[in-house]
């Protein structure tokens, strides 16, 4: 079997615990594209907080954001493809986040240097507070988040402890079923959990499998490296996955391969392994 694209998450991957890029992992990446191998990043991240550590990999052409609810050209930042959550849903889910707290609506304005809209700070989580006092450049607050724009939502999301987020992805499943998409992530940056709501055509293998159908490349000439359960679905239909000693037990399951951990720069280890199998 033979690997002609390699796709990497960030945080618990690429990044160390402290979320830092190691010069040890930029190098091993960097012999990537010098092999002949295509580089994708799929990240939970959004572009702009993606796009600095793109940067210091020197990595160009498209990366996977928002769990593939988006795909981005680096350099310009434009949209090449989307998954927007649909408009006639985000009543409804709008409703039901609400009665948890204030959601997140992550909008695909990049240039208008919006990423963000909320209503009622001061009445969210305080894990969800913490992270919007360390991103308000780009996080806009509004008085009614049923009136905002509905069109080119890329997503809703909470942070909040592990119990309040299980009751509420519960909630969301005996409400929309499959009709909505939910991730339920560790916030590795900061305190407790997160939980998104995405479009159904969302995630992060079905973006990076049509992007590398556009390629001509076929799934068992791919190489998944991961470690949560957003990274599960693209390690099980990869060639090769390839989980973090690390990861969740959804994304060490759906591995071939367990490597060490990001603390250990066990991502080192998997893109030897990957270099092995050119």
């Amino acid at each position: 079997m033979s690997i002609r694209l390699v796709a990497l998450d960030l945080d618990g991957t690429l990044l160390d615990p402290r979320g830092l890029l190691g010069e040890d992992v930029r190098e091993a990446v960097a012999q990537l594209p010098r092999a002949g191998l295509r580089v994708v990043v799929c990240t939970g991240r959004r572009f702009r907080t993606a796009l600095p550590v793109l940067e210091r990999l020197g990595l160009t052409g498209a990366v996977i954001v928002h769990n593939g609810a988006l795909v981005k050209d680096i350099a310009s930042g434009k949209t090449l493809q989307h998954a927007y959550l649909p408009p006639a849903l985000y009543p409804d889910v709008l409703a039901l986040m609400r009665g948890h707290g204030p959601p997140l609506v992550y909008v695909d304005s990049y240039h208008e240097g919006t990423d963000i809209l909320t209503e009622g700070i001061a009445r969210a989580h305080p894990f969800q507070r913490e992270y919007l006092d360390d991103h308000d450049e780009h996080v806009r607050e509004i008085e009614d988040l049923a009136s905002a724009r509905h069109s080119e939502v890329i997503m809703l999301s909470t942070m909040a402890d592990d119990d309040a987020l299980g009751c509420l992805r519960d909630l969301a499943a005996s409400r929309f079923g499959g009709t909505v998409r939910t991730h339920r992530l560790i916030n590795k940056n900061y305190r407790g959990q997160i939980l998104e709501f995405l479009s159904p055509l969302s995630g992060k293998w079905t973006a990076l499998e049509r992007l590398a159908r556009a390629a001509g490349i076929e799934a068992h000439e791919i190489a998944a490296v991961g470690d949560d359960t957003n990274d599960a679905e693209m390690i099980a239909n990869a060639g090769l996955g390839i989980a973090m000693g690390n990861a969740v037990p959804e994304a060490r399951d759906a591995a071939r391969v367990v490597v060490r951990s990001n603390g250990e720069s066990g991502v080192v280890e998997a893109l030897e392994r990957i270099l092995a199998r050119v």
